[in-house]
């Protein structure tokens, strides 16, 4: 079993109640399956496997997060016992999508590449995804390939705009996009100013 054959849903940051309630980070553009889907599985992130199946009794949006009640976790205390678990469902369950949409599970760990110039360049590793409010776009966090710039800097933050995006290929982990001048550049000359 690989970590391909699950799909994250959210990640369980802290308890949120006293009743064994927990608030957690999205994953999925569907939060409103949790209701159609009570049975999940949790586990540390990036485990291939996960470490229990759970029922979700009860959820609710809060702040552009879902607050989760589990069977059986009725205090803080077990809710604190659930932190930083991944929840996550198998892939065969996952809900299809329509158009050339991707869930964002998928572009963990592709290579990012940039076809503004004359050629293609690897920009590095998509490592993560941070969720913003439409309309402000998603961010891809990307590990810079070793370049000498891209030292100075890590991670890129890059916007998952569909006016940047070319091709989505899930299968060969790659993402072409077509980023503007200087993008990693002013990433680089945030950094330099946080010193």
């Amino acid at each position: 079993m690989s970590s391909s054959d699950w799909v994250l849903l959210a990640r369980l940051v802290r308890p949120q109640g006293r009743k064994g309630e927990i608030i957690a980070e999205i994953y999925t553009d569907f939060p409103e399956r949790f209701k159609e889907r009570p049975r999940v599985f949790l586990a540390p992130p990036k485990a291939l496997a996960p470490t229990r199946e759970a029922l979700i009794e009860k959820h609710w949006m809060h702040q552009g997060r879902v607050v989760l009640k589990f069977h059986g976790i009725d205090s803080i205390n077990d809710a604190e016992t659930l932190r930083g678990l991944d929840v996550i469902v198998p892939a065969e369950e996952r809900v299809p999508l329509k158009d050339d949409s991707v869930y964002i599970g998928d572009l963990v760990g592709c290579r990012l590449l940039d076809v503004a110039g004359t050629q293609a360049v690897d920009v590095g590793e998509i490592i993560d995804v941070e969720r913003n409010q439409a309309p402000a776009p998603d961010l891809l966090v990307v590990r810079p390939s070793p370049t000498e710039k891209a030292r100075k800097v890590e991670p890129l933050l890059v916007p998952f705009a569909k006016s940047y995006l070319v091709s989505v290929d899930v299968a060969e982990k790659r993402l072409t996009m077509r980023l503007p001048e200087g993008l990693a550049d002013l990433n680089v000359a945030e950094a330099a100013g946080e010193e």
